[in-house]
C-alpha cells in the first residue's frame, strides 16, 4: 500500500524515473525554460530548486554532488558560475510552471517550467 507515500510514479519504474528526472533537470539548467507533461514539471521542480539552492556555494563538495544528478559537464558548470550567483539573495522559488493546455495527439495536459 502507498500510504502517505507523496512520490509521483509517473507510470515507471524507480531506474528510469529517475534517470528522466535527471535529464529533465539538467535540460532545465541549460536551456532555462523547458516544454514538458504537467506531472512531469511538478516532479522535477522540487529536485530542481535543491540543485539550484546547492550551486549558491561554489565547492568542491556541491559539485560532486551537483555532477552526480547532472550528468552535463557544462550543466553543473553553469549551474555553479551563473544561477548560483543569480540566485545568491534569493531563498527559494527559482522555478515557475506556467500550464499551457492539452496535447494535440494524446491529450496530456502540457506545462512550460522555466527558471525565473
Amino acid at each position: 500500500m502507498r500510504h502517505r507515500n507523496k512520490k509521483k510514479i509517473l507510470d515507471r519504474a524507480r531506474a528510469p524515473r529517475q534517470a528522466m528526472l535527471e535529464n529533465l533537470a539538467t535540460s532545465i539548467i541549460l536551456y532555462e525554460k523547458i516544454t514538458t507533461t504537467e506531472a512531469k514539471a511538478k516532479a522535477v521542480k522540487p529536485m530542481l530548486e535543491k540543485l539550484i539552492t546547492r550551486s549558491k556555494i561554489k565547492s568542491v563538495h556541491n559539485k560532486q554532488q551537483l555532477g552526480s544528478v547532472l550528468h552535463d559537464k557544462k550543466a553543473v558548470q553553469k549551474a555553479l558560475d551563473v544561477l548560483g550567483p543569480k540566485y545568491k539573495e534569493r531563498k527559494g522559488g527559482y522555478c515557475r510552471i506556467i500550464k499551457i493546455g492539452p496535447r494535440a495527439g494524446d491529450g496530456a495536459n502540457m506545462a512550460q517550467i522555466e527558471l525565473v
